[in-house]
């Protein structure tokens, strides 16, 4: 296969899971804030921290209020992690490259595309913003499940399996990391599983959870699930264990080795600890490795390919 279609794929992946875990998030957030107590505050600076664009976004904007972020994250196609320019540059990689996917493939990433181009204004309004952002994950797991029951599992198969993982495993740790950004005005156990349970549902997890796990959102139970259930598709160790099923596929050692250090980490966390400090902390470990894994990866297969200007010069990974 060659270097640049292996890496259109690869981002096509991310792309699309970006888009929707960017959705996820900005959801948990909606849903954290309408249960969340009087007297209790959102800082809407820190959850620009938590997705890692807080300097991109003070250089287009003054102040971080929730319009302001929302537009950012939403609709701005100068924030290249926006869930509009995620989805656009999703549809021209998939354009690019329609004779290595299904044929269908195409048809659904573009009517994502002019779904998300018709109603990201919507989106804005509170009211109406769970309702859009909804449907933007509901028509890309669509996506993600006709190539999952179309697809062979050749090299383009699973270049776009580890795009989409090492996304996800990024994504599910800055959904955790959202807790970080709530201040409750006293302490109440009820408030601190309020916002847990707001987690797993951000991540379609909470029936899962319950199934698996308990009834109450425990916070060390909780961070167990999404960081080491191995059976959760969502969960940190399942993705990592889904970028090992691809690799083992596909030549080269040293992204191995750097997995590797990663299933170290989740084996040696203490999530009681985690859940009472050093969780922001953590997640940053987590993020820090994913992306040197996404340059040892560039490095290893995509070396050889001129780099797109809308994926490792643009897009955020830190």
């Amino acid at each position: 296969m060659l270097a640049r279609v292996a890496e259109n794929l690869y981002w096509m992946a991310r792309y699309l899971e970006r888009a929707e875990d960017t959705a996820r998030l900005i959801n948990a957030t909606t849903m954290m804030l309408m249960d969340m107590p009087r007297g209790a505050s959102f800082g809407w600076e820190d959850l620009l921290k938590v997705v890692g664009l807080d300097e991109a976004f003070h250089a287009l904007y003054d102040e971080a209020s929730e319009t302001a972020v929302m537009s950012f994250l939403i609709q701005d196609e100068r924030n290249p992690s926006s869930i509009f320019t995620c989805v656009r540059h999703a549809r021209e990689n998939t354009r690019t490259f329609r004779e290595v996917l299904p044929r269908e493939s195409w048809e659904w990433v573009n009517e994502l595309y002019l779904y998300a181009s018709t109603h990201m204004t919507q989106a804005l309004d509170r009211r109406k913003r769970f309702e859009v952002l909804t449907e933007i994950i509901r028509r890309r797991q669509a996506v993600v499940g006709l190539l999952s029951g179309t697809m062979s599992r050749d090299e383009a198969f699973q270049f776009m399996r580890l795009g989409r993982n090492v996304e996800r495993a990024d994504m599910t740790t800055r959904v955790l990391d959202v807790s970080y950004a709530i201040n409750l005005p006293y302490q109440n156990s009820q408030y601190h599983d309020l916002i847990w349970m707001s987690v797993l549902h951000a991540l379609s997890g909470h029936q899962m959870y319950r199934r698996h796990v308990g009834v109450r959102a425990t916070d060390h139970k909780v961070l167990a699930f999404l960081l080491n259930d191995v059976q959760f598709p969502r969960s940190v160790r399942h993705c990592l264990h889904e970028i090992q099923f691809a690799l083992d596929e596909l030549p080269g050692a040293e992204p191995m080795r750097r997995l590797q250090g990663m299933l170290s980490l989740v084996d040696g966390a203490d999530f009681r600890k985690l859940a009472t400090s050093g969780l922001h902390e953590f997640c940053d470990d987590i993020q820090a490795r994913l992306a040197d894994l996404n340059a040892v990866i560039g490095l290893t297969y995509f070396r050889a390919a001129h780099p797109q200007k809308m994926t490792q010069n643009l897009f955020n990974l830190t």
